[in-house]
C-alpha cells in the first residue's frame, strides 16, 4: 500500500497510509511495523531464478538494497538482531544473491538507505505506537525529529553513535560480501556524514586493492568530492554529456520502488529510450523492481525486464561497452535534467536520434521508427560541423538486406521503407 515509505507513513498521522494501517492491522501500539517481520517470509525466493531472468534482462550488474530506511539488514548482520538471516525469512538474502548472480558472470553491488533511519520512525513518538516501547529501541531507534527540510545538509545531523554504527554497517557490507559497487541513498549529504564518506571510501578502496578488483561508490548530490566516486541522479537524467562516467537510478513503477498493489507501470519503449539517452550521455542506467513477499518478482516486472532483454540481445552492440560520441543526439523532445524528473518529459519522436561509438563505429539509434519510412540524420549531413569525413557503410543492426541511403549537405538519409516496422528504437552501424 502506497510505496517504499510505508513504514514511515504508517507513523504519520494524517496520511493515506496511517489511516490503511489502523483500519487494516488495528492501531500502531497493537501493531507495528516490526508486527510485519513474521509474514515476511520469502518462501518462493529462487535467487537462480533471479540471476537468470537479470542476465535475460541484459543487465550487466546487480545492486540489491541490502537495508532500506527501515533499519531492516537483508543480509546476516553480526550488528543486529533485525535482519533476514535471523528474522522473517530466516535467509541470507544478500549472501545467497550474491553467489547466483556472480555465477552468471554479473557485476554484483549492494545499497545501504541507513542514513535516513536517523529519523524514519519520528512518527511514532509523537503518539501512542511500539516505536516508544523500549524493547524495539534497537530497531525503530533512535527516531530523531526529522529535518523539516529533507534536503538540507545541517538540519538534524547524526550524532557519533549513530554515525559510528552507519560506517561499522556499511564495512561489515564490504567485508562479508566483497561487493563492486556500493550504492548511497541521498541523506549521506548531511555534512555530519563527511569524515565518515571519506573513512569508508579509504576502507572499501584499500579492500578493493587487496581484492584486485574494480569497485566504485555511487553518490548523489554533493556527498563525495567530484572524482573520488559516481554520481548517481535519482529518477532522472541530464541534458547533454557529462565527461565523467555517472548513473541514473529509477524504478520500472512511477509510483513505487517496492510490491505496491496498484502500480502504475512504465512502458518497455520508454525505460528502452531513457536508457538509449543515458548512455549516450556517458550514463549507466540502474533499473529497480520491487519482490513480492514470498520472494518472487511480479509477473508484469518479468515480461519488462524480457522486452528490455530482447532489445538488448538485437541492439546491445550499440549500447554495451560504447563511449559518447561529440555530441549526444538530435531531435525536438527536450529532457529535463535532474532528479526525480524521469515522467516529465514528452514521447520521443522519429526525429529524436541518440549517437554512440565504438572503435570506427559511430551508432545511430532512431527513438521512434518513421511513418513516411525515411530516417533524416541532420548531424551527418556533410555541411554540419559534426560531419564525417565520408561514410562507407549504413546498416540496420538485426537486418541482413542492405539499406538504401544517401547524403548531402543538410542530412544522412536512410530509407527503411522495406523494413518491417519496429515496435522499439532501432540502432544503425554507420562505419
Amino acid at each position: 500500500f502506497g510505496n517504499e515509505w510505508y513504514p514511515r507513513n504508517m507513523y504519520q498521522q494524517g496520511t493515506p497510509e496511517f489511516e490503511h494501517h489502523v483500519k487494516t492491522y488495528g492501531p500502531q501500539s497493537q501493531f507495528g511495523y516490526k508486527d510485519f517481520i513474521p509474514m515476511f517470509k520469502a518462501e518462493k525466493f529462487d535467487p537462480k531464478a533471479w540471476a537468470d531472468l537479470f542476465e535475460k534482462s541484459g543487465a550487466r550488474y546487480v545492486v540489491p538494497v541490502a537495508e532500506h530506511h527501515d533499519g531492516f539488514q537483508m543480509y546476516d548482520s553480526a550488528l543486529s538482531r533485525w535482519n533476514a538471516a535471523n528474522m522473517g525469512p530466516k535467509r541470507d538474502i544478500i549472501g545467497e544473491l550474491a553467489t547466483a548472480v556472480r555465477e552468471k558472470g554479473l557485476v554484483f553491488g549492494l545499497s545501504s538507505h541507513r542514513a535516513e533511519h536517523w529519523w524514519f520512525f519520528d512518527g511514532g513518538m509523537k503518539f501512542d505506537s511500539d516505536v516508544k516501547d523500549p524493547r524495539y529501541k534497537d530497531f525503530y531507534g533512535p527516531a530523531m525529529p526529522a529535518p523539516k527540510d529533507l534536503g538540507s545538509v545541517e538540519d538534524s545531523p547524526p550524532d557519533e553513535e549513530f554515525l559510528e554504527d552507519w560506517l561499522l554497517r556499511a564495512c561489515e557490507l564490504v567485508d562479508k560480501y566483497q561487493p563492486q559497487i556500493v550504492w548511497f541513498d541521498w541523506w549521506i549529504q548531511n555534512l555530519a556524514f563527511k569524515p565518515y564518506l571519506r573513512k569508508f571510501a579509504a576502507y572499501y578502496y584499500n579492500r578493493a586493492a587487496e581484492w584486485n578488483k574494480e569497485v566504485a561508490i555511487n553518490y548523489k548530490n554533493n556527498a563525495f568530492e567530484e572524482g573520488t566516486a559516481v554520481f548517481d541522479i535519482e529518477r532522472g537524467q541530464l541534458s547533454d554529456i557529462r565527461p565523467r562516467f555517472w548513473q541514473t537510478d529509477t524504478s520500472v513503477s512511477k509510483n513505487s520502488w517496492g510490491y505496491i498493489k496498484n502500480h502504475d507501470y512504465k512502458t518497455p519503449n520508454d525505460i528502452i529510450c531513457d536508457l538509449v539517452d543515458i548512455v549516450s550521455k556517458n550514463g549507466s542506467l540502474l533499473l529497480n523492481i520491487g519482490p513480492k513477499p514470498d520472494g518472487t518478482i511480479p509477473e508484469p516486472e518479468q515480461e519488462i525486464l524480457m522486452e528490455i532483454g530482447g532489445w538488448l540481445k538485437v541492439n546491445g552492440e550499440a549500447i554495451y561497452g560504447t563511449r559518447p560520441w561529440k555530441i549526444f543526439g538530435e531531435g525536438p523532445t527536450k529532457v529535463a535534467e535532474g532528479a526525480f524528473t524521469d515522467t516529465h518529459r514528452s514521447a520521443f519522436t522519429s526525429e529524436d536520434i541518440r549517437f554512440t561509438t565504438k572503435g570506427d563505429t559511430l551508432y545511430a539509434i532512431v527513438l521512434k521508427w518513421p511513418e513516411n519510412g525515411r530516417i533524416t540524420i541532420k548531424t551527418l549531413g556533410t555541411n554540419s560541423q559534426f560531419a564525417l569525413p565520408h561514410i562507407d557503410k549504413v546498416e540496420l543492426i538485426g537486418y541482413d538486406v542492405p539499406l538504401q541511403w544517401t547524403r548531402d549537405e543538410q542530412a544522412l538519409i536512410i530509407d527503411v521503407t522495406g523494413c518491417e516496422p519496429k515496435e522499439y528504437p532501432a540502432a544503425f552501424r554507420i562505419r
